[in-house]
Formats: structure tokens, sequence, C-alpha cells
């Protein structure tokens, strides 16, 4: 077996995705350079391990180049690798990529710019579905994108050579790949990731001026609705402003429900009022089901083990141990705190064949258990 080439690779912006990718390929035993506007940003790069700091002086030209960079000048780097490094293939990795699409292809129509379609050739838009709460270099980790998707969108002028070589990027770091032409990527991003994140800081809006006792007795569902809500607003200025099209149309439809709601709510009591509220919430049942469950796989419904635990060191271990001699296999967890109490939930999803075994085998052993 041919063990594959050793990549010298440019990684132009080190935030959290471009210092992961470092770190992944610097594991997998490529030669890795970094290039970022914030000196911080590289050095913190560098001592974390995800590559060393680009000396452009010095050493040949890279095979990758990695473009890391915000949404907004994603296009204009991309337009600089290809012609600052003419047997290098560039790839980014903004989360849009209509828009950085037709700003390259804009840039090869003015026959006074120096960028041409052969030099496009040589690059691939991808996105990687993966990120964390945190941001920046100190956040990175080098097993971000495992078993995450990873987007290749490939043009018209794509190379096969270019093409697999965003495909080899992704499979190095752990990621499944999946092909999708730029504008249907960003028709499917604007439902599943940009939507979701106007809703939850449309609803923590709401919590700007709500009372603080009204806020003590919030749990996990005002958590789940709002967690995404704490990101960063210059970036998704960015994001929203490239891909408002698709996500205009999605909120048009949004509202339409809103107004349904809004409309029905004012005369719950009025004929068809309790029907309609009913249908909304079937709807938005309907919905989640297509969700895909674990792995990618068809949805599937669990049961839930809710054991009470006390809020100190080691409870959590302690339970999943138990429910390891039990046998049974735990499809998800989740923790929810109890309001005025040191105790904590924690909420075992199970196969529904095997909930009551383990509600009556953890009982035995001594825990607070509750069904749902």
């Amino acid at each position: 077996m041919v063990e594959p080439a050793k990549l010298a690779v440019l990684i132009r912006g080190t935030g959290l995705l471009g210092a992961s990718i470092g770190l992944g390929l610097r594991k997998a035993g490529h030669q890795v350079q970094l290039s970022d506007p914030s000196p911080t940003a590289q050095r913190i790069a560098q001592d974390i391990g995800a590559g060393t700091i680009w000396q452009p002086e010095q050493g040949t030209d890279p095979d990758l180049i990695i473009i890391a960079a915000p949404p907004e000048v994603t296009a204009a780097e991309v337009a600089d690798a290809l012609l600052r490094f003419p047997g290098g293939v560039v790839l980014d990795i903004a989360s849009v990529k209509a828009a950085i699409l037709t700003d390259l292809v804009n840039m090869t129509a003015d026959n006074a710019a120096p960028l041409t379609r052969e030099h496009l050739t040589r690059y691939v838009g991808t996105h990687p579905m993966a990120g964390r709460e945190q941001s920046g270099p100190v956040a990175a980790r080098g097993e971000l994108f495992t078993s995450m998707p990873w987007v290749i969108c490939p043009h018209q002028d794509s190379a096969a050579a270019a093409v697999q070589a965003a495909v080899n990027l992704a499979q190095t770091l752990g990621a499944s790949v999946h092909r999708m032409d730029a504008v249907k990527h960003d028709e499917s991003v604007a439902l599943i990731s940009h939507l979701p994140q106007v809703a939850a800081s449309l609803v923590a809006s709401r919590l700007q001026d709500a009372e603080a006792g009204a806020l003590a007795l919030s749990g996990n569902g005002l958590r789940d609705v709002t967690r995404i809500a704490a990101s960063d607003p210059n970036l998704w200025v960015q994001i929203l402003s490239a891909n408002s099209r698709p996500l205009v149309e999605i909120l048009h439809g949004l509202r339409e429900d809103v107004e349904r709601l809004i409309s029905t709510l004012e005369d719950p009591a009025a004929p068809g009022g309790q029907a309609d509220i009913a249908q909304l919430i079937a709807e938005g049942n309907a919905g989640v089901a297509r969700v895909p469950g674990k792995h990618g796989a068809p949805p599937q419904s669990f049961s839930v083990v809710t054991v009470i635990v006390d809020d100190r060191p080691g409870q959590i271990s302690a339970v999943l141990n138990d429910v390891g001699k039990v046998g049974v296999n735990v499809e998800d967890l989740r923790m929810e705190h109890s309001a005025g109490h040191q105790v904590g939930m924690l909420e075992v999803s199970v196969l529904p064949g095997r909930r009551d075994e383990l509600a009556q085998a953890l009982t035995e052993m001594g825990w607070k258990v509750v069904l749902h």
C-alpha cells in the first residue's frame, strides 16, 4: 500500500477552524505553516502545535493553501493565493460559498485583472460543518472535524486534482465528505444553520429586560433554544449578509407561521383556534422527526430514564458506570439542574425495550429513578 504524500500546507487564518486544521494535519505528518493578520493569533496557534509561522522568503511554495479567513475577505485571499502560488491548490472553508465564487468569477471577467479562469481550476470551495461555542486558536482541537460533515463545492472549472485535494483534506481530518454545488450549499445552510442562529438570537434578545425572578425559573428548554445566541456578531453580519437571499425566503415562511399563531392566540376560544394551535405544534413534531438520528441514521425514538444525583464530584460517572454494569447502551445523555436544590437530574436515553430493565436495576443499586 502506497503511503499518501506528505504535503506542505499553508493555512491563512489561525482562528478556531484554521488552527484545528493545522493540529489535525500536523498529527497526520504534514508540514504546516501559519499566516494571520494578528501576530498574537499566529503565535498562539504556533504555541499549541498547529504549525510554524510562515516565512515568505524561506522554503518552497506550499502544495495546499487553506483560506480560513472571514467571509468578507475570503475571495480576495483566494485570488491572492492563486496568483502567488502558481503550483498550489487553494481551498477555502468559509460558511457561504456562492457569493465567494461569484466574486472570483467576476474578477476573471475584468480584463485588467491578473486573475483568469485558468487560475480557478486550482480552487475549490469547502465548508467543514464543525465548531465550538468558544473561538480563537486557544479553543482549537485536532479532533474537531471527526465524523462531522465537510461539504465540497466544486465549480465548473475545478480540476479533478483540486477536488481530490479537498476530499483528501476532509478525510485526513476524519470528516464525512458531502458534495454540493455552491447554490445548493447556501440554501441548505440557510435552513439548518443560519435560521437557527437568527431564531436563537431573536428569542435571547427578549431576555434582556426580563425580571431576574423570571430567569431564575429557566431550565434546559430555554438554554437549548438560546445556546447558539452567544455568537460573534461581527462574523454573523458577514454570514447573513452574504447568504441573505435564501434566508429571507425561509424567514418569509416563518413570518407567515408566526402571524398565523398571533392571530389564533388573540382569540384562542374562537372556532378552530384550539385545532390551529395543535396543528402548528404537530407541524413542529413532523419537522423534528426528519432530523437525522444517531450517527446520521434515520431518526429513532428513545426512552428516558431520569436519575436524581447529588451535586458533588463523581456522581455522573458513578451512574454511567452502573448503567454499563447492567449492559445497556446510552444513546444520549443530558443534565437538568433543579432550581433551589443541590441535585441534578441526569436524563439517560436508551432503547425503549431496555427502559424498564435499566430503571429497575438502577433502583436496586440505590439510585433515585424517575420514568417518563
